[in-house]
């Protein structure tokens, strides 16, 4: 509950802040590679998570 109501909190400039040391962090080189490690991550968790629900469907 305690870390929703950070989230709740954080405003624009604060993901702005976040954003540029993230840039700073990586370089602008490493973000996209990063990006799309993440978006094939994701995308095999959602085509995980349909086939165990066809599975359950069948049994």
């Amino acid at each position: 509950m305690i870390a929703l109501n950070i989230f709740l909190v954080v405003g624009p400039w604060q993901y702005i802040i976040i954003g540029l040391a993230i840039l700073l962090l990586f370089g602008g080189k490493k973000i996209p590679e990063l990006m799309k490690g993440l978006g094939k991550g994701i995308k095999e968790f959602k085509d995980a998570s349909k086939e165990d629900d066809t599975e359950e469907k069948k049994n």
